[in-house]
């Protein structure tokens, strides 16, 4: 198992099809194919299936998927210990972050990031922030900008970055604008856009409510906070969205008996050496 063909069945997890994996890693498609076939000759398994023009992985290549991106990973470290021995910070930063993060609070920091250190080959990938968690965790990803979880995997060192208040909002001709203190009771009658099942922001929400054992009507559910901000300017249900996102095109709820707050902060592996690249990041975020 060398590592082009490690390389290869990543970039064909990542893409989907291995044409697109073949883009990313700038070589022709056929040489892909022969790098997961020499790959598959070699274990005795099929790792890929040709599905059309898309791929997916089989139960062994999502197997040897995880062992592939640690020895990659592992690599990667290896060559910025070598690249530190000089004083200017280089090589390469998987960095992955949220969108609402990515859109709302890192462009500054990014921007004087990338001054500071213009030789760094910054990879920034935009994802939910518990598949951010879990792609760190596995050591494919070195840092992480995301949304906390509650109760982070025991290997996972995660650090405060932002508190992020939310407010219930609805649109401006919404029935619910004329509460003077909207309460769980009032908001079970109309129906909610919320975010996705699973996600941290969506079970703070809930957490809040919970307590009034009420049931929360849904209209619609989706991962992005700006998808869910314009479905809730244009009448399709009331929500919660972080201070930060509410502007003309929607009001925010007075509520006395609902407190919500994310925590927006930086993941890394617990026992991993950063590289030069991350330890540049982190020291242009708050709080650290």
């Amino acid at each position: 198992m060398d590592i082009p063909a490690m390389q290869a069945l990543v970039a064909i997890a990542e893409n989907g099809s291995f044409s697109r994996a073949s883009e990313q890693l700038f070589i022709t498609q056929p040489a892909m194919s022969k790098r997961i076939a020499a790959l598959e000759a070699e274990l005795g398994v099929l790792l890929v299936d040709r599905l059309g023009r898309n791929t997916r992985l089989t139960e062994a290549g999502e197997n040897l998927l995880v062992s592939a991106r640690r020895i990659l990973a592992d690599i990667e470290s290896s060559r910025e210990a070598v690249r530190s021995i000089n004083d200017e910070v280089s090589g390469r930063l998987r960095l992955a972050t949220s969108h609402h993060i990515g859109i709302h609070r890192l462009p500054p920091i990014l921007k004087a990031y990338t001054q500071a250190c213009p030789q760094v080959d910054l990879d920034l990938l935009f994802m939910d922030s518990e598949h951010a968690c879990d792609l760190v965790s596995e050591g494919s990803i070195e840092l992480a900008v995301v949304t906390l979880p509650e109760k982070p995997a025991d290997n996972l060192h995660t650090q405060l970055i932002w508190n992020d208040p939310l407010s219930i909002v609805c649109a401006n001709d919404h029935p619910l604008i004329k509460s003077k203190n909207v309460n769980p009771m009032e908001l079970a009658k109309h129906p909610a856009v919320l975010p996705a099942r699973g996600t941290v922001t969506r079970g703070i929400v809930l957490d809040a409510i919970a307590p009034h054992d009420v049931h929360i009507k849904t209209s619609l559910e989706t991962n992005y906070l700006e998808t869910i901000k314009v479905m809730v300017s244009v009448g399709l249900g009331w929500s919660a969205l972080p201070n930060s996102m509410v502007d003309d095109s929607l009001s925010a709820l007075p509520s006395k008996a609902i407190n919500m707050q994310r925590v927006l902060g930086s993941v890394r592996l617990q026992d991993r050496t950063l590289s030069r690249a991350a330890t540049a990041l982190l020291e242009l975020l708050p709080g650290h």
